[in-house]
């Protein structure tokens, strides 16, 4: 299992980040309306950033990190400035 953090973006034009140990698994769930209870109404949701980590305690200090960003900052991050 390999764990990573990750940005979506919804239907809505929102920033959702969140961490899985399977990526696919998790925007698929997104994207049925299983996912995180943020997103269940704002689907299809679209992949904008994905960053490897080294665990899972890695991988939530990584999206709390992210998560104190600015919106700025986050697609900045992901390469859309």
């Amino acid at each position: 299992m390999s764990w990573c953090c990750y940005l979506i973006q919804c239907a809505d034009g929102t920033l959702y980040c969140g961490i899985t140990n399977d990526l696919d698994k998790r925007l698929a769930a997104h994207n049925a309306g299983e996912g995180a209870k943020y997103t269940r109404g704002r689907t299809p949701v679209k992949l904008l950033y994905r960053e490897p980590c080294a665990d899972k305690s890695a991988a939530l200090k990584r999206e709390m990190q992210i998560k104190t960003l600015s919106r700025t900052m986050k697609l900045a991050l992901c390469g859309m400035t």
